[in-house]
């Protein structure tokens, strides 16, 4: 066993904090105070979730990578003691398994059969079309009324557009695919309206899967569909990951466009200094410190751990579940120098937005190329782009497992 970073203070199973916690009033882009206070204090700790168990929580920056590349830690959404998010994605993944809640070797089996497709390679091609699908979307907006609900109009279909385009999804279905993604990524979802809405999507999928198989096209499903007809997968298995890649493809990248351009209008300085830049590389650094910044993924990533591990001087057997927080992990200070601070010059490629290890986010590429395309448009194009309410009037997703605005009303 090895020590992963120096032993703190431990807080005991029965005054155990419930999970997630609150932020702070007025504070909406920064962790929990209490984040910051464990991170510091007790940096290996009990929480409380929903259902009463009483995982570890890992707070700090180098824990978190260590226990990401241990293979004693798992992501096997199955095992009896792994701490789910919510009874709705409890129940999600119950219905539906997909390869990020795996192990190696069946995970490696199962992410290859899509990789390809989220190659840089693959997706530096696609930057052409997501431009003009920006484009085309913000003189929607300039020749409209205003205010407009930023999220309506540009940043929900900004991302569903590419994915369905990728995946061969009929964009004319989003508003039936989102409002039940909306449902499965809600905490206080139920279980039954996760199971209804888990499985109206599944056969959603099993239908589009059927469809390939009969009538093969140059998409994503297509690809599924041939591993189908070859007998490497099962039809339900590619509907569940046509699923995963649907709803992971529009919500995070959606939530990010939103909340980013939020973060930006009240760092005004930060704002003018990615408006005003036309060096490419400017821009790849602004989103990668929002991604810092925000990481919106704020419900922690959840493992199992499947032997006794050593965690900074605390002990954690096999059986336990594992929170690793990173959204306080990214405003480490050992890791990123005055780490509440928006600078989108600083160089913060090494955060953990999309994860580390085998189970990094297979999308980044394309999250990384949309929400480029996104911050060096947007901001040029109306360039007085401004909110249209008060900021304590904006409805935040504090209910949700991916954290950002049901609506931004902006003008100009």
């Amino acid at each position: 066993m090895s020590t992963l970073s120096a032993p703190g203070t431990v807080v005991p199973q029965n005054e155990a904090p419930d999970y997630p916690m609150t932020r702070a009033a007025g504070c909406p882009f920064d962790p929990p105070p209490a984040l910051h206070t464990l991170q510091s204090q007790a940096p290996i700790s009990r929480v409380r979730l929903w259902d009463g168990s009483t995982p570890w929580l890992v707070t700090r920056y180098e824990d978190m990578r260590a226990l990401l590349a241990d293979p004693r830690i798992s992501s096997e959404s199955s095992h009896p003691h792994y701490p789910h998010t919510s009874p709705a994605m409890k129940e999600r993944r119950r219905q539906s398994r997909t390869f990020i809640n795996m192990d190696d070797p069946e995970h490696a089996r199962l992410r290859r059969m899509v990789t390809a497709a989220f190659s840089i390679k693959r997706v530096e091609a696609l930057r052409p079309a997501i431009q003009k699908i920006v484009d085309g979307l913000i003189d929607a907006m300039l020749a409209g009324p205003k205010p407009v609900d930023l999220v309506q109009a540009f940043a929900l279909p900004v991302p569903s557009l590419v994915i369905c385009e990728l995946l061969g999804v009929p964009y004319v279905d989003h508003d039936f695919f989102q409002a039940h993604s909306q449902v499965l990524i809600k905490r206080t979802t139920s279980t039954e309206q996760a199971r209804v809405a888990t499985q109206q999507l599944l056969d959603y999928l099993d239908r589009l899967i059927g469809d390939r198989l009969a009538h093969p096209a140059g998409d994503l499903l297509s690809t599924l569909a041939a591993r189908v007809g070859a007998g490497e997968l099962t039809r339900s298995q590619a509907a569940d990951m046509g699923m995963l890649l649907l709803i992971a493809g529009h919500e995070t990248t959606a939530n990010m466009i939103a909340l980013g351009t939020l973060a930006l209008v009240q760092h005004p300085d930060q704002l003018a200094r990615l408006r005003e830049s036309d060096d490419p590389k400017v821009i790849a650094s602004a989103v990668e410190e929002l991604l810092r910044y925000l990481s919106i993924v704020h419900s922690g990533r959840r493992r199992v751990a499947l032997a006794d591990v050593e965690i900074g001087g605390v002990s954690v057997h096999a059986g336990e579940g594992i929170v690793l927080a990173n959204d306080i992990g990214n405003r480490d200070p050992a890791a990123f120098p005055d780490p509440d601070r928006l600078d989108v010059d600083r160089n913060a490629r090494h955060h953990m937005a999309f994860g580390f290890g085998i189970h990094q986010c297979l999308g980044q590429p394309l999250a990384r190329v949309e929400l480029q395309v996104v911050y060096r448009t947007l901001y040029r194009r109306i360039p007085t782009l401004r909110l249209a309410v008060d900021l304590d009037e904006i409805p935040f997703k504090h209910d949700g497992n991916v954290y950002g605005v049901y609506e931004l009303p902006i003008t100009w």
